[in-house]
């Protein structure tokens, strides 16, 4: 992550063993890596579930990033989140990051409840969460995102 908030694709890619491309450092992506850092600094444990590239298979293209915005907190919560890459969208691969992250927290004994939070404008990631049982339960304010709707489904 630090390479990524230096610009070097080169180190990260390296580091991460798949080529990472200019997607990973994106204005957006850096506020992720920072935000990341801040929390491995203060809690290294919380490693395994944060932020990860999301490669595709069999072809082995890097197609976004996704992870948990930390482990469950003492109420079991986990929040996902995803982000896949302009050339990759509308193809399936929001629908799979979601699948696997949910798959992951619920095999956690730990996980009570799986969120989502969703911008109101953003129709393409409110598709995404159909079908997967979620609810809306409130809505907050995000000082990245704005105003975001909360959505949660039982683990």
């Amino acid at each position: 992550m630090t390479a990524l908030l230096e610009d070097d694709l080169v180190g990260a890619s390296a580091e991460a063993g798949v080529a990472l491309t200019e997607y990973f450092i994106t204005d957006k992506a850096k506020w992720v890596w920072r935000y990341r850092i801040n929390q491995l600094s203060s809690d290294p444990s919380s490693a395994g579930w944060l932020t990860q590239a999301v490669v595709a298979e069999p072809e082995g293209a890097v197609v976004g990033y996704a992870g948990f915005h930390g482990p469950p907190d003492e109420a079991g919560m986990v929040e996902i989140g995803y982000s896949v890459a302009p050339d990759y969208r509308r193809l399936g691969y929001a629908r799979t990051m979601l699948t696997e992250l949910v798959h992951r927290a619920v095999a956690e004994a730990s996980v009570r409840t799986v969120r989502v939070t969703i911008g109101p404008e953003n129709a393409a990631s409110l598709a995404t969460i159909s079908g997967f049982g979620f609810v809306e339960v409130g809505e907050q304010w995000d000082e990245e995102d704005g105003l975001e709707l909360i959505f949660e489904v039982s683990a």
